[in-house]
């Protein structure tokens, strides 16, 4: 069994961010589930557009999940779902989302994962964005398995 995974680092602007999360979804495949966490405004949909389009053949509006719940995509990686559960209140509308299914079957990333619960897949990789002094800075605390460090090692450097 491999030790846990964790590690921070600063994202200095929005392109910064683009850029880490465009090298991220060269890695992902389905199974794989991405929980973004942080406040309103921390930067956790513009990680995940810009994952999202790196992963698309053609390119396509990506809009934030926050009204629809679910957002999925076809991508050259395979499924993939964007969701943000912050207007969920019980852990059981994951469940009638389908978002459960997605986990094993689709890439996930999954904005506001604290709604997740006990529902929170045990392989998912952790990220924490905090906006830092002004402009677009971020603080990016990444956490999870010990797989996940061997497959960042490179997305990192």
């Amino acid at each position: 069994m491999t030790q846990p995974f964790q590690t921070e680092t600063t994202l200095a602007s929005a392109e910064h961010t683009s850029a880490l999360a465009v090298r991220l979804g060269a890695l992902l495949r389905p199974g794989d589930v991405l929980l973004l966490s942080g406040g309103i405004g921390a930067g956790k949909t513009h990680f995940a557009r810009a994952l999202i389009q790196s992963l698309l053949a053609e390119p396509e509006d990506v809009p934030s999940p926050t009204f629809t719940l679910v957002q999925e995509y076809d991508t050259t990686a395979g499924p993939l779902w964007h969701a943000d559960l912050y207007r969920l209140s019980d852990p059981l509308e994951v469940v009638e989302l389908g978002l459960e299914e997605a986990f094993s079957e689709a890439i996930c990333l999954v904005e506001w994962p604290d709604r997740l619960a006990d529902l929170t897949p045990p392989g998912a990789l952790s990220l924490e964005l905090t906006p830092e002094g002004a402009g677009d800075t971020r603080l990016l605390r990444i956490s999870g398995s010990g797989a996940w460090g061997e497959r960042l090692s490179g997305v990192l450097a």
